[in-house]
């Protein structure tokens, strides 16, 4: 059993990243879909889809990883992805704290009353929220 599957869930893109692999396979979740969603939005992944697999009790989320250059100079679109709020941890922000990373450069993923979204999209509705993780 694992205690925080979202941070699971950056981990296995990260070493999918280290790793140069195209895709990445995880244990899905409505929460995971959602942040799986945003990252397709802001153009982090290429692609992501929930597949529910034979004799198993829990779907599973393939994503499909980006990169950026040819074979020999290619590198990932993912440059850093944080964990911010943790179970132990939770860290809050109001719509006038919601952190800018990397100047705007990178995306804030909160979950918000209205929903999981972006940093961005949460200062547009006004509403704050947990911080779930940082992307860039």
């Amino acid at each position: 059993m694992n205690s925080d599957p979202i941070a699971d869930m950056l981990t296995r893109i990260r070493n999918a990243h280290m790793a140069g692999h195209n895709t990445v396979s995880l244990p899905s979740s409505k929460l995971k879909a959602a942040i799986a969603q945003i990252l397709k939005q802001e153009g982090f992944i290429e692609d992501f889809s929930t597949q529910a697999s034979d004799g198993a009790v829990q779907p599973t989320l393939r994503l499909a990883l980006k990169y950026v250059g040819t074979r020999r100079q290619r590198r990932p679109v993912i440059s850093g992805i944080e964990r911010v709020s943790t179970p132990g941890r939770r860290v809050y922000a109001r719509k006038k704290e919601i952190p800018w990373v990397l100047s705007g450069m990178g995306v804030a993923i909160l979950s918000t009353p209205k929903g999981v979204m972006t940093g961005a999209r949460a200062r547009q509705l006004g509403v704050g929220g947990e911080v779930i993780c940082k992307v860039w």
